[in-house]
């Protein structure tokens, strides 16, 4: 039996790359480029490239892209050309698509926030100072994945969820995270991926299909990842008691 589709769309950055590697015996992986010079390195992690930017695409091209699939990884940075519109695109295309729609995982950024609000309740005086200096380092950044958080809690005719890592490291997987309404923290870009795809494996595993609700548990959530901390988990149960809980970060 052909395994399911998930389109990735920024297929070339890291995260995207580990992604399609742990999940190549799970899912059939496309990941969307817009340099031909990237293809070597998706074929060798196990994904089909698709040559096509996201900045010139339209919703058709992107609606084209994404039929007969059962997700879709949001893995393109934030800002750039075309930054808010690109992102737009996306979440319109999938909302355009005829029949059964993708679930989508969209890679934010932890503490995307209205920083004009008080911070979370739950931030300890460290994470306040370390937000702050965040936000005042990278504000333009942390604009856009707040415009696209935004945007996308409005949509509500597909199943989504948003993953929020800290600041992305470039080590060794832990295979320990804490997920779910956390402070401010860091965690490897390959933790970051194994999480993608627990949330993947969750709402497109054959024993999900069979819930009395067509939409994975996760769908609506904000999801924080962060490790380094006493209640680190394994990824996989993390993930799934973050789901459970319900808890979302989103404003």
């Amino acid at each position: 039996m052909a395994h399911p589709r998930i389109v990735v769309v920024g297929g070339s950055g890291k995260v995207a790359l580990r992604f399609t590697h742990l999940a190549r015996s799970h899912f059939s992986v496309s990941s969307l480029v817009r340099n031909e010079a990237h293809f070597g390195a998706i074929q060798d992690a196990g994904g089909s490239p698709r040559l096509l930017s996201i900045e010139d695409a339209t919703v058709g091209d992107l609606k084209s892209e994404f039929e007969g699939a059962r997700g879709v990884l949001f893995a393109a940075g934030a800002g750039g050309k075309g930054g808010k519109d690109r992102t737009r695109k996306v979440f319109d295309a999938i909302e355009q698509l005829n029949g059964p729609k993708p679930y989508l995982v969209l890679v934010g950024a932890l503490d995307t926030r209205d920083t004009s609000k008080p911070p979370p309740a739950h931030y300890t005086q460290e994470d306040i100072e370390g937000s702050k200096k965040a936000h005042e380092a990278i504000g333009a950044y942390y604009d856009a994945k707040l415009a696209a958080d935004q945007n996308l809690s409005r949509r509500t005719s597909f199943s989504w969820t948003i993953l929020r890592p800290g600041h992305l490291l470039d080590e060794e997987p832990k295979g320990k995270v804490t997920a779910g309404r956390t402070g401010m923290g860091g965690v490897t870009r390959a933790d970051v991926a194994s999480s993608l795809l627990a949330l993947f494996n969750l709402a497109l595993s054959p024993s999900s299909s069979s819930t009395s609700s067509d939409k994975p548990q996760a769908s609506g959530l904000a999801i924080d990842l962060i490790q380094g901390k006493e209640t680190d988990k394994p990824v996989e149960e993390a993930i799934r008691e973050a789901v459970q809980r319900g808890e979302s970060s989103l404003e």
